[in-house]
């Protein structure tokens, strides 16, 4: 009897309430349709969160009830109005859809349960939200490892049916894309070792044009759409920004994806290939600026070829095989029997995953095959774009080559952590055969909370969702991150008459990274990394530190 009369008095509170103004409070409204044009005319199921008479945050996650004053059940009404975050509400929630109902839209007074101008509630017909649902309430008590990321923000342009960036036509459809990434290096430190390993660091510093690629993505319109993608890259002014030192252009990617069924595709043209996340995930989103000395030294960026992938048992599991000869790529004239040929096939796995998936375990397996036709000599710098090579590994005589990768990842909350070995066995014709290992490990913190993007059908992850960009009175996403890498290409020595050292071995190097990531936006990145880095080459050790900013700008 008591509990029953405490939750009268409350609802009279609310009701009471209702015809208050939201200038002084936090006004949280759950259940709340909301038109998109995104996916036609379909809708979408938010909650809004009014604060100070300002539309504060929209969002198809669960705003808690804790982080409003007052909490009201929408009843999935339909809303109609100016949706603007950090301006004064304005808008209505209709108990029926004026596209199956226009008597919604001519008689307000009737259907209308919610109304607020200017930041002033003037209708209130609804239900007061007393506490948590206990589904809710389970939801954020999954133990140590379960977290319940912040709300993400609905993005705000749901409105607008017309991209600037977009074209339709009845066959083609597409969207075009650019990037710009401007770095600026600086060495802070070198000992007389590494001077005589790899000369003066100093003749690096400065700032270049990282990156800048641009092109587009879209469909060929049959029942099931073809996606095509066609993108270029220069880095024009490169070192220092000088003129007289300018990159050739070259065609990134070019590649068309064909839908086998609902979960498997078929792709062909010049992509990555399907082995090491590290080398599949793209390098805008990863938490530290540059690749591992060891993905970067044996793996490919891209390759030509063909790709079938898919997923099975509810997206838990991925795989992905391809076949690559990138003789049609090649700038000097080739055939397809003289150039290289590999195959390369990838194996994910999610064995544990929270009930709403913000911790999630991921293990992968790949390996890759080259007849290794043409040899090769392999390099690296250390992790740093403006560098010399540290270490490098020449295979001349070559039958095969192997290359066998494993990767393990743990997502909890705005934790993550993921690690990748990798190690390349090259059979040599002549001389004893030589083995190559890199190993890494990699730990980064949103500071904001957010958690980052995993899609299962291909066994990755992603970008960072930000809950609040700048645009729109939040402090973006901020992320920190460290790294340890290892490459040992040790087992290479050779004899290059060179009179300072007269046997060369590969090297082996250890680099510690750590890094500061701020997206003010999806497309706005600002970011620091500090790098320390020993080699061990020539029978001696050497030292090197030093920072690197990048500012990178996405265009899409």
């Amino acid at each position: 009897m008591r509990e029953f009369l405490w939750r009268t008095i409350a609802l009279l509170t609310i009701a009471i309430a209702a015809g208050t103004s939201a200038q002084n409070e936090t006004v949280l409204l759950r259940n709340v349709q909301l038109i998109s044009s995104e996916d036609g005319d379909a809708t979408r199921v938010v909650s809004i969160l009014i604060k100070d008479g300002q539309l504060d945050l929209m969002s198809e996650d669960l705003i808690p009830i804790e982080d409003a004053d007052i909490a009201y059940d929408a009843a999935e009404g339909i809303v109609l109005g100016r949706l603007e975050l950090g301006r004064p509400a304005s808008f209505l929630i209709l108990k029926e859809d004026p596209r199956d109902n226009v008597d919604a839209l001519l008689d307000t007074k009737r259907y209308a349960t919610f109304g607020i101008q200017n930041g002033e509630i003037v209708r209130n017909r609804l239900l007061g939200i007393l506490e948590e649902t206990p589904e809710e309430r389970q939801r954020a008590e999954q133990g140590w490892l379960a977290y319940a990321p912040p709300p993400l923000a609905v993005p705000l342009d749901y409105q607008d049916r017309d991209r600037w960036n977009r074209w339709d036509t009845r066959w083609f459809s597409g969207i075009f894309a650019a990037a710009i990434v401007l770095d600026r290096t600086r060495y802070t430190e070198q000992d007389d070792e590494s001077l005589a390993q790899v000369g003066d660091l100093d003749d690096f510093d400065g700032g270049e044009i990282r990156g800048l690629r641009f092109g587009g993505v879209g469909t060929i319109n049959f029942d099931k759409p073809w996606v095509w993608t066609v993108f270029g890259a220069t880095n024009a002014f490169d070192k220092g920004f000088d003129t007289d030192d300018t990159d050739d252009f070259t065609w990134f990617d070019w590649r068309l994806d064909i839908p086998i069924s609902q979960r498997f595709n078929f792709s062909v043209g010049k992509q990555k290939e399907p082995i090491s996340m590290e080398r599949i995930m793209s390098l805008a989103h990863w938490p530290i600026q540059e690749r591992s000395a060891g993905a970067d030294a044996l793996l490919p960026s891209r390759n030509v070829g063909m790709v079938a992938s898919g997923s099975m048992f509810n997206d838990r599991v991925s795989v992905a095989g391809g076949v690559f000869n990138d003789w049609i790529d090649k700038d000097q004239p080739s055939s397809f029997s003289d150039n290289a040929t590999q195959f390369v096939g990838r194996a994910t796995w999610v064995p544990w995953q929270s009930d709403n998936e913000s911790t999630l375990f991921h293990f992968g397996l790949g390996y890759r095959y080259s007849d290794a036709k043409e040899g090769g000599v392999t390099s690296t710098e250390p992790e740093f774009n403006q560098a010399p090579n540290y270490i490098q590994a020449s295979t001349i005589d070559v039958d095969r080559i192997d290359t066998y990768q494993a990767e393990a990842s743990l997502r909890s909350g705005p934790f993550w952590l993921h690690g990748e070995y990798l190690r390349t066995d090259a059979d040599q014709t002549f001389s004893a055969d030589e083995t190559y290992d890199a190993y890494n490990v990699t730990a980064s913190w949103i500071l904001t909370g957010e958690v980052r993007d995993y899609n299962k059908r291909v066994g990755i992850f992603g970008k960072v969702p930000i809950s609040r960009t700048v645009d729109q009175n939040g402090w973006g996403a901020w992320e920190v991150a460290a790294r340890y890498s290892s490459t040992d290409f040790s087992e290479n020595v050779a004899d290059f008459g060179v009179p300072e050292f007269p046997v060369q071995d590969g090297g082996k190097v250890d680099i510690w990274s750590a890094g500061l990531n701020w997206w003010l936006s999806p497309y706005l990145n600002v970011s620091l990394n500090y790098r320390y880095i020993t080699l061990d080459r020539f029978g001696f050790e050497g030292t090197s530190q030093g920072f690197n900013s990048r500012l990178m700008l996405i265009l899409e």
